[in-house]
């Protein structure tokens, strides 16, 4: 049904940053609550997108990553076009993310200048980094006229979570029961001067199952060696009280899992701000990346960062082959950290 008062979002291509988006549908939602909003996004993130009561539909790019396909493109603005929204929202500051919503005739194009968008936005807007230095600060200008202040608290996010799925997740993943599990999040997509040394993760890991926890290692089927190092590196005594996830959950399990963690370590990293969103005690290290640019958006979280000569360099791989930012973070400044966050701990065992 054509909606006069609906908008479209063309979504972001990263996990983190489709979390970090629903920042943006609740400022729609909070200063036009009949709005609909529906979202363009790649077909991963769509069991995401349904963990987001703001969005109405999502619809799933039928394109990977960098394809262009004018023809595609094209289709599917014209099918679009009879829903008759009235704005469009770019995330993405790619040409390509533009052709859609010109294609369907949207009288309001909105987004920031990126490549090349001359005639294809018609509500272009010029970044101000030093206005805007977070990601999210980023996104949500955009649902206010330009020029706007910012609130100044945003939305953070917050996935919903069903109830009786998240029970069956844990069964069948061996983690129900009354017992803490600290959940590890060690992989990154962009690259390995995000993670964290698996040995650090193994001396952590190894410290809570001696307080009598279990640890939970997720990630894709891309972090399985990480996860595999890390058990080794537990002693073998302990490593009964490991349940190895990486590339066993789909996403919507791994929402539902790590909602029901006790705590969460984790790289900066999609699951990362996937664990923000479902409100648990998180600790994250930093080591290539910024805490200045894309922080967990949560209040139980302590952010973890060595100033090092060399960094943030936010390069996939350490450029000088040392990792320093990440060999010289101590998994003590961690459990430390979890310490705080959770003072039981130092009580178990």
């Amino acid at each position: 049904m054509p909606n006069s008062s609906a908008t479209l979002i063309v979504g972001p291509a990263w996990v983190g940053d489709m979390v970090m988006a629903q920042t943006l549908f609740k400022l729609l939602r909070r200063h036009s609550p009949e709005l609909a909003i529906d979202v363009l996004a790649p077909t991963w993130s769509l069991p995401l997108l349904a963990r987001m009561p703001e969005v109405r539909r999502a619809i799933a790019m039928p394109l990977g990553h960098g394809k262009l396909e004018l023809g595609v493109r094209f289709r599917l603005g014209r099918e679009l076009s009879a829903q008759q929204y009235q704005q469009a929202i770019l995330l993405p500051n790619s040409f390509k993310s533009a052709l859609v919503p010109w294609f369907a005739r949207i009288p309001l194009r909105t987004g920031w200048r990126g490549e090349m968008r001359y005639g294809l936005l018609n509500d272009r807007r010029r970044l101000n980094k030093i206005s805007y230095p977070l990601m999210v600060q980023r996104f949500a200008a955009l649902a206010l006229p330009e020029g706007a202040s910012l609130p100044e608290h945003l939305p953070y996010p917050a996935l919903i979570i069903d109830a009786a799925s998240r029970a069956q997740t844990l069964q069948r993943h061996g983690l129900d029961g009354d017992q803490p599990f600290l959940a590890i999040c060690p992989g990154a997509e962009f690259g390995p001067s995000k993670r964290w040394l698996e040995t650090h993760y193994a001396a952590v890991a190894a410290a809570v199952i001696a307080r009598g926890w279990r640890v939970a290692l997720f990630g894709s089927a891309n972090d399985l060696a990480v996860a595999q190092t890390i058990i080794e590196c537990v002693p073998e005594n302990l490593r009964a009280s490991i349940v190895n996830l990486a590339g066993a959950t789909k996403l919507e399990e791994a929402v539902d899992l790590l909602s029901a963690a006790t705590a969460v370590v984790s790289n900066d990293s999609g699951l990362m701000h996937i664990a923000a969103a479902v409100g648990r005690p998180l600790v994250v290290v930093y080591g290539s990346t910024s805490p200045a640019f894309t922080p967990p958006l949560a209040e139980r979280v302590k952010i973890l960062q060595l100033p090092v000569d060399c960094g943030p360099c936010f390069q996939r791989e350490c450029p000088l082959g040392h990792h320093k930012c990440m060999r010289d973070l101590a998994p003590s400044l961690v459990l430390n950290a979890l310490f705080e966050l959770l003072p039981q701990l130092l009580e178990s065992k």
